[in-house]
């Protein structure tokens, strides 16, 4: 287990989304939403804002991935192009990045995939919404607040898998949620800090 102050690599946590695209790191997180802007100028602000979060240097930059379940929701086509143009950048500017599906996010968070399964259908994507906030907030200690909490939770938990996997988790997670860690295809090309 880490101790504060002790060194450890700067892993992102990164929850896109093209009206609250959410960034973490080991103890923070924030929320970059676009406002009115639509189309090409939103995704040019939204991968700005990703460039100047990681412009410092990040060891590993952990993304979700699609949520192919929501693939007919509107504006999946543009959310396609963002992630694109996000892990595009990443490897030209060769920084390291895994992609982590929302399931294996939820796994990691509270040990199953569909934490929500015992209340109303209608109401579990809310509830397991604010399940992975509570974990973000309670086990890590991230302040996720405001109208962009959910995503700042969900980079959160992002970040914190792509610590553990390193070898540099800042809290104890059980067996049962680090399984997710074994689904997610980790770069080839690790720091060297990992070695």
């Amino acid at each position: 287990m880490q101790e504060k102050g002790e060194w450890q690599p700067c892993v992102l946590g990164l929850d896109l989304s093209l009206t609250s695209t959410g960034i973490a790191g080991t103890d923070w997180a924030r929320a970059y939403r676009p406002g009115r802007r639509r189309s090409h100028e939103r995704l040019d602000w939204l991968l700005a804002a990703v460039a100047l979060s990681v412009k410092d240097g990040a060891d590993l930059v952990v993304v979700e991935g699609a949520a192919y379940a929501q693939g007919g929701q509107a504006g999946h086509h543009e959310l396609a192009g963002l992630w694109w143009l996000v892990t595009q950048y990443l490897w030209r500017h060769r920084i390291p990045y895994a992609v982590v599906t929302p399931h294996g996010r939820t796994i990691y968070a509270t040990g199953r995939a569909n934490p929500a399964q015992d209340f109303p259908r209608k109401d579990r994507a809310r509830i397991a919404k604010g399940m992975v906030r509570s974990v973000a907030v309670e086990r890590y200690g991230v302040p996720c607040e405001g109208p962009g909490r959910y995503d700042q939770a969900d980079a959160t938990i992002l970040a914190a898998m792509g610590l553990d996997w390193l070898g540099y988790p800042t809290v104890p997670v059980p067996d049962s949620h680090r399984r997710a860690l074994e689904a997610v295809r980790w770069p080839d090309l690790i720091p060297a800090a990992a070695n």
